[in-house]
């Protein structure tokens, strides 16, 4: 009898973790490889994090791809924020401008980091109004329930 199991990192689960880990990620994978894991200590950013997916029209069903994606390069000159790219498409048009476009349902990952949860959600929500793509859809609700929770003050 055979076992198997695939080890990946969970999306967009991963996202909001990822950029909160201040070591080199590829050192701990290295780490990993090595068996030496307990040797590494593994430091944390403590501020919280924040991702909102933008999914293509359509999703989870059937969803549109090939739609023009607007304002990645604006989301990522603002500080503590990552667009992760999902479902999107490198194009060049015969070199009058490179772009991206939609090829999945989830699109993009929009992560911030934010020194409490509720500035978390403000710059993620900031940073999401920057793109722009026909279809474009994403829930306004992320962060809400942990703001109720008294998550943050």
């Amino acid at each position: 009898s055979v076992l198997e199991f695939n080890v990946r990192f969970g999306d967009p689960e991963t996202q909001v973790v990822i950029p909160r880990l201040k070591n080199d990620l590829m050192d701990v994978i290295e780490a990993v490889i090595d068996e030496r894991l307990e040797k590494v200590k593994l430091d944390w950013d403590t501020r919280a994090s924040v991702c909102v997916v933008l999914t293509s029209g359509g999703y989870p069903g059937t969803y549109e791809k090939g739609k023009e994606i607007y304002g990645i390069d604006e989301v990522n000159t603002i500080k503590d924020v990552t667009a992760f790219h999902a479902g999107t498409r490198w194009k060049e048009d015969g070199g009058n401008h490179p772009f991206f476009l939609t090829d999945g349902g989830r699109v993009l990952g929009i992560t911030a980091l934010g020194k409490d949860l509720g500035c978390a959600i403000e710059k993620a929500y900031q940073a999401v109004g920057k793109v722009k793509f026909e279809g474009m859809h994403f829930r306004k609700d992320i962060g809400a329930r942990g703001k109720k929770q008294g998550v943050v003050k």
